[in-house]
């Protein structure tokens, strides 16, 4: 996994390498410094006249040592500082002087259309208000900007624990981030400002090992899904899902499937008689067929006695065979339970019964979703997504995946994971079916619910990432989705 830091915490990291472990501010300065000349130059930025913009903080202090290295590297560079001078933090002041030394040239007003490159570096992780004055001009007069934009650290104005914009903010081509993401770096509309995002090691370590507030998943998490040789189908976890209803056999379909090719040995579909003629075309499943006075709660009793785990939602509906299926589970179930979909609509003022489920419980909503179900606007969550799902998670007493272009993941601990891959083609009909498949299937085989959420939302947006490459955005379909999560299983 990747830690994710929020401002506050970085400053923490930062005043502990100092005071604690004794590396002087003005190393950090210089590896920062480094780094991001490095990367401009890597990136390919136009660096044939440059102008880095610097504030009155740290953050001025190191866009003065990358004009410095701009400078000694023979490019022409100008440095403009709005920040007032009695402002200066104490290393501003000195890399000022060691500029000055050097030759180069500070320049107090500019025209944007003279330069190919712009360095921002005027305002760090710190921001909590407002931009105004002097700072909101310049960064308005970039919008005009037809050059790249390489920010130092943050882009300017972007909020570092939320992403939010505060009035006006930079919009970098590069962000060049130091020693771990800032967590407004991943969430939007920080992460579209952000542009290209480049994590660089300058020096700021954790002393302590121990595991992280916020991470983000990697694929070290997708090695671990190892299968073991002498298993068997029973071995592997067998999955009760209830889905799909007489309009609607799809969603049950890709999400059985994606159970099964994300590894689980067997599948038990549990879906209205009506369907038997359709699931003809899937006969690695198993069914489970009712009528409308089916004795439902007899149904999920001995399936749940047969099953490892459950899941509950995609093409449901809401009709009342429907809800007593879903009362019948929560009221029932002693495993792992995932709900998703339709499932979820058919909570609202079920609260009780779901915090009295013996079996953790996985909710997967989308916001539209989320938002019938808790009162809870979609805007509200965008403005606070990190604390509202854990807040949420801890009130419900569930493990929560609350999708969205940050899919955010919480079980109402301090322990919170965001999804930092996928793409805007995983907008397409059918998508939440396979992420609740993907969950179903990793915890058929094992994993802790936690594990399997996690994981099975970052293999979803690998998926739908190698999906885009052989489909393009806009052509790609939940099948594709599916197809891409088999063949990113078949390299582990």
């Amino acid at each position: 996994m990747e830690e994710i830091v929020t401002g506050k915490q970085m400053k923490e990291l930062d005043a502990y390498t100092i005071e604690t472990m004794g590396v002087p501010s003005l190393v950090l300065m210089e590896r920062a410094g480094l780094q991001v000349f490095e990367s401009m130059k890597k990136e390919g930025l136009p660096l044939s006249k440059v102008l880095v913009l610097c504030g009155s903080g740290n953050n001025g202090a190191d866009g003065v040592v990358i004009a410095r290295l701009l400078f000694l590297a023979g490019y022409q560079v100008h440095v403009c500082i709005l920040g007032n001078p009695e402002h200066f933090t104490k290393e501003m002041k000195t890399q000022i002087e060691i500029g000055r030394n050097y030759g180069i040239s500070f320049v107090k007003t500019f025209c944007v259309h003279e330069y190919t490159t712009i360095v921002d570096a005027l305002l760090g992780v710190g921001l909590s208000r407002e931009v105004s004055g002097l700072y909101r001009e310049t960064i308005e007069k970039l919008q005009d900007f037809s050059g790249k934009i390489a920010a130092v650290d943050i882009p300017s104005g972007i909020d570092a624990d939320t992403g939010a914009v505060w009035g006006c903010a930079v919009r970098a081509d590069l962000t060049v981030t130091f020693a771990y993401k800032k967590a407004g770096l991943c969430l939007y509309p920080g992460a579209a400002y952000a542009g290209k995002l480049l994590t660089a090691d300058v020096g700021i370590y954790r002393k302590d090992k121990r595991s992280p507030e916020l991470f983000a998943c990697t694929d070290r998490e997708l090695k671990k899904l190892t299968r073991k040789p002498d298993g068997n189908k029973g071995s592997f976890g067998k999955v009760f899902l209830a889905a799909g209803s007489r309009e609607i056999f799809g969603a049950a379909y890709l999400s059985g499937q994606a159970a099964l090719r994300s590894g689980a040995g067997m599948l038990k579909l549990c879906t209205p008689k009506e369907n038997r003629g359709l699931f003809t075309c899937f006969p690695e499943a198993m069914l489970a067929l009712y009528e409308d006075a089916a004795d439902i709660e007899n149904l999920v009793r001995e399936n749940l006695c047969w099953a490892d785990v459950a899941g509950i939602g995609p093409g449901l509906g809401t009709s009342p065979q429907a809800e007593r299926l879903l009362e019948a589970l929560l009221k029932y179930a002693d495993k792992p339970l995932v709900i998703d979909a339709d499932g979820l609509n058919l909570l609202k003022g079920k609260e009780k019964l779901l915090k009295s489920c013996k079996a953790p419980v996985i909710l997967t909503p989308h916001l539209g979703e989320f938002a019938r179900m808790t009162g809870i606007s979609v805007k509200e969550w965008k403005k606070n997504p990190l604390t509202i799902t854990k807040e949420t998670a801890k009130k419900l007493g569930v493990l929560l995946v609350c999708k969205d272009a940050r899919t955010i993941i919480s079980r109402g601990t301090e322990e919170t994971c965001i999804n930092l891959c996928g793409n805007d083609g995983m907008a397409t009909a059918g998508s939440g079916d396979v992420l609740t498949g993907l969950i179903l299937g990793l915890l058929a085989q094992g994993l802790s619910p936690w594990e399997a959420a996690c994981t099975g939302v970052y293999l979803h947006g690998k998926a739908g990432d190698l999906a885009a490459e052989k489909k393009g955005r806009a052509a790609m379909l939940a099948g594709d989705i599916l197809e891409a999560a088999g063949e990113i299983l078949k390299e582990l």
